[in-house]
């Protein structure tokens, strides 16, 4: 049984373009400094499967947002459940 190790890439920076990979989900490339994931489809493109644009993520794990949770307005559905 033969494996498929090459990825072509779908959206993102690297739209288009196709890289060696080990088979995985996931595959994650670092790109000045920030890490942006493309996943695993059912697709196939020639001689590999199509990966698709998942984003951008920061190396580090989450960094805060602009959104502020303690000055967040709760919904009016909320409001009526109490």
């Amino acid at each position: 049984m033969e494996t498929n190790t090459k990825a072509y890439l779908a959206g993102g920076p690297r739209d288009g373009s196709s890289q060696d990979t080990d088979g995985k989900a996931l595959l994650e490339i670092e790109i000045d400094g920030m890490i942006h994931r493309y996943i695993r489809t059912t697709k196939t493109h020639e001689d590999g499967v199509v990966y698709n644009y998942d984003g951008m993520v920061a190396p580090g794990g989450g960094e805060p947002g602009v959104e502020d949770p303690a000055a967040r307005v709760a919904s009016p559905k909320a409001d009526e459940q109490g």
